[in-house]
């Protein structure tokens, strides 16, 4: 067995080999940019964009015509909120969760600063928020409500498409960050009424710097402001020349993860973090799984030590690659929003860990980390003058 192991699959995931294989054709012989479309260069590139267009589209249940590429999901988060607020006339009210990316929750604050209005949502303990909450918190002006699917941190499962459902209902349009659903629970933005919906290429096994955002079509009519101008690509919706590799990848790794879907291959997966959980449990006192355990995605396991810190924690198994928390706030040390928004304040002293299981992921590896992280949690607690 290979060191160090990797269970950080919510920061980013491997490329997968397929994807790879797919891609490299559109890196070296099929380079034509794909709105050159007077000579075989291009009208290869963009036959490719295309197709895997339609591939991201049958992932989530859409058209091809929905699909806008972007850069990945923070660009594709942008796109929606300020998109659709740049269209309308005079500032209005969004609705969304205090424990939302950080691609969600600044593009708020920044509108804020325009005379906007944002309610925040507080979640439960148990990391979730209910379709009354949004009910309640609705305006004659909202404009936009925007809740994610799943949490990049805990991996709790929002009850999207009752949301989606309100939200049609109130002729209001719904947006949802499903960079950490999509490909690893049955997301159908139809059936799950959503109008916008973020999708990150390096969270389903793709390269990173390519992502897409779906925005709906046909009536009632989705009005959005383009954020990026230049050249009328997409539909007008986000200009500049289309990465042909990498969304030919993406594309790719969308294929690949509606063949595991349908061939219910992430039941492993869940096997595996089940298997983590066990072994945790069976071996160390006093931890318990941060947010709802029926309400969850299958790959995540976000688990707290008592008497531990999360720093020390990582510190102590340099050999196993794991989280704190988002990968776009690992650089403080401060207790995340995340983490602010389920526990109480004489709480967050304790481990807060991020176990994310991936399609490559092993029995074996899980057994390791099981003992390296039992190990180190032993260590840690006696060198604690608390704990004597």
């Amino acid at each position: 067995m290979d060191l160090p192991i990797y269970l950080d699959n919510h920061a980013t995931t491997p490329v997968d080999p397929r994807v790879v294989d797919a891609m490299l054709p559109y890196l070296r012989e099929h380079f034509g940019n794909a709105a050159s479309r007077s000579h075989s260069f291009g009208m290869v590139a963009n036959a490719a964009v295309e197709r895997a267009r339609g591939l991201v589209a049958a992932l989530i249940g859409a058209s091809p015509k929905e699909i806008i590429w972007t850069s990945g999901g923070t660009e594709a988060d942008n796109l929606a909120i300020f998109g659709v607020a740049e269209a309308c006339r005079e500032p209005g009210h969004i609705v969304t969760t205090n424990f939302e990316h950080k691609a969600v929750l600044d593009p708020c604050r920044y509108l804020e600063k325009k005379g906007w209005q944002v309610t925040y949502l507080p979640v439960s303990r148990e990391g979730l928020v209910t379709v009354a909450q949004v009910e309640a918190a609705l305006q004659p002006n909202t404009r936009l409500v925007s809740v994610m699917a799943v949490n990049n941190e805990i991996g709790t499962v929002q009850p999207f498409r009752a949301i989606g459902e309100l939200c049609r209902s109130r002729g209001i349009p719904f947006h949802s960050d499903a960079s950490q659903a999509v490909g690893k629970i049955p997301v159908d933005v139809v059936a799950d009424h959503i109008d916008l919906l973020t999708i990150a290429s390096h969270k389903i096994y793709g390269p990173k710097g390519v992502g897409a955002l779906y925005v709906r079509r046909g009536r009632p009519r989705l009005a959005l402001a383009p954020q990026i101008h230049g050249g009328g690509h997409e539909r007008g919706l986000r200009s500049g020349t289309l990465a042909v590799p990498n969304i030919v990848a993406l594309g790719k790794a969308a294929e690949l993860c509606r063949e595991e879907l349908d061939a219910g291959g992430l039941a492993e997966i869940a096997r595996l973090r089940d298997r983590l959980w066990e072994g945790l449990c069976a071996n160390i006192d006093d931890c318990w799984i941060n947010g709802s355990t029926e309400h969850r995605s299958p790959q995540n396991l976000h688990v707290g030590f008592k008497g531990v810190e999360s720093q020390a924690l990582m510190m102590a198994m340099r050999e196993v690659a794991v989280s704190s928390g988002s990968a776009c706030s690992s650089a403080n040390l401060e207790a995340s929003h995340v983490m602010k928004a389920i526990r109480e304040p004489d709480e967050l002293s304790d481990a807060a860990i991020r176990f994310g299981i991936g399609r490559f992921n092993t029995e074996e590896q899980i057994d390791y980390v099981v003992g390296k992280v039992t190990e180190s949690v032993a260590r840690l607690r006696a060198l604690n003058p608390l704990l004597e």
